[in-house]
């Protein structure tokens, strides 16, 4: 039996207490998989950058937010699995509970695997350390790069905007 890719989720969360899903992880049939980026109020604000893969949602913590800056690299710390339902959730996670704070989201959309684009999940780039997405979302859009740091855990990784088209159309002009 294949081991259940929510079961730290699963584990530091009460279910009784919180609105949360507690999901299952699915493969649903649409033409590509979806990215969402929560803004997560909890003991410090950060953003949690979840791109779907493999039936649940990959997700980073990155406590500055996604920027559609080029020479921005965020720092993004990988967290645990969430189940695909995660991306429609917002609400107070009450205190006492593990994440406890309000959760918005803040953009969504679908997104396309550049280093594969003939697939659905992002194993082979999360094994190597080095994603390429281009998102399609109402803030977010283009390529960005999500590279992990070297040090101890491989928990670290930076989130960056590529070069592009909506890169440079979001840069303000000068004059």
């Amino acid at each position: 039996m294949a081991p259940d890719p929510l079961r730290v989720y699963r584990r530091k969360r009460d279910f009784d207490r919180t609105s949360e899903p507690d999901g299952k992880p699915s493969c649903p049939d649409r033409p590509l998989p979806i990215f969402v980026v929560q803004k997560h109020a909890a003991s410090h604000l950060h953003y949690d950058f979840r791109l779907e893969s493999g039936g649940v949602l990959k997700s980073w913590a990155v406590p500055k937010g996604p920027s559609l800056d080029p020479a921005d690299k965020r720092l993004a710390v990988a967290t645990e699995d969430h189940p695909l339902e995660y991306a429609e959730f917002e609400g107070r996670i009450a205190e006492g509970n593990y994440g406890a704070g309000e959760v918005r989201i803040w953009d969504r959309g679908t997104y396309l695997n550049l280093l594969d684009p003939a697939r659905r999940d992002l194993e082979p780039g999360l094994r190597a350390g080095k994603i390429e997405v281009r998102l399609q979302g109402r803030k977010l859009k283009g390529a960005f790069a999500l590279v992990r740091m070297r040090g101890p855990g491989g928990k670290n990784w930076l989130l960056i905007k590529k070069k592009d088209e909506p890169a440079a159309a979001a840069r303000p002009r000068r004059k």
